[in-house]
């Protein structure tokens, strides 16, 4: 009767943890066959710790259109030549400024008479991602760019981050792994079986960009002073599943 009982129990806790372990991976370790996956003792851990960035990245372009492409273009040249002029003389680097997208596309209107699309010109779009590696320059990064582009400026974005994210998804993982064997280790205890080795292992980490914003311009804004940025932080979070054999 005792084998049966625990045949029972290691049933019972199968099937509860496999909703556990049923989380997307981006890790996996596996010492065991793929059959040894469908038994044992599934368990979820989650650490979590919060990272200050230290790296800004902005996305920024010009917008110019014309009657013509050819004017419309050269517009643009100029407006974004005279952004990213600006951009450097805050100490931004060549490396640091890449080209994200360019377009030219029709300007359109509809003609009730005609019953069809009749265009009135062309519209170019340039428009890059800027990394900004002093954080602290990152409302003067987006003053200048806003006063050099004048009314062809268009700030598109925000977003920070983490130069070397390694540390926190290190300490992120630590503080899983930990979680997920005491809650196994306890799991055993209470239901009377014995923890085996480690089959099976899987790792999902995920950290947001943070804090992201959108300035649409059309027109020079009123002297008000430097753009405040806030930085805040950033969560990272890591999930462990491991699924311990069960010892008979």
């Amino acid at each position: 009767m005792k084998k049966i009982w625990l045949a029972v129990i290691g049933v019972v806790i199968l099937a509860s943890m496999v909703v556990l372990g049923g989380c997307a991976t981006d890790n996996k370790i596996n010492t065991g066959s793929s059959n040894s996956q469908q038994t044992g003792i599934w368990v979820s851990g989650t650490g979590k710790v919060y990272a200050t960035p230290d790296i800004a990245q902005l996305t920024l372009g010009v917008e110019a259109e014309a009657t013509t492409v050819a004017v419309a273009q050269a517009n643009a040249n100029q407006a974004m030549n005279a952004v990213i002029a600006a951009i450097k003389a805050q100490g931004v680097a060549d490396a640091d400024i890449q080209t994200q997208y360019f377009n030219i596309t029709e300007v359109t209107r509809w003609d009730n008479e005609k019953s069809e699309a009749v265009i009135t010109g062309y519209m170019v779009t340039n428009t890059v991602v800027v990394k900004i590696r002093v954080i602290a320059k990152t409302g003067d990064v987006i003053d200048a760019a806003v006063a050099a582009g004048g009314d062809y400026i268009r700030i598109n974005g925000l977003n920070f981050t983490v130069n070397d994210p390694n540390t926190y998804y290190a300490q992120a993982r630590a503080q899983a792994i930990t979680y997920a064997i005491q809650k196994a280790t306890q799991m055993a205890t209470l239901t009377g079986v014995k923890l085996g080795d480690i089959i099976y292992i899987t790792e999902s980490s995920y950290m947001p960009s943070g804090n992201y914003y959108e300035v649409r311009t059309g027109a020079p804004a009123p002297d008000l002073g430097s753009t405040s940025v806030s930085v805040g932080q950033l969560e990272v979070t890591t999930t462990v599943t491991i699924v311990y054999a069960i010892e008979n």
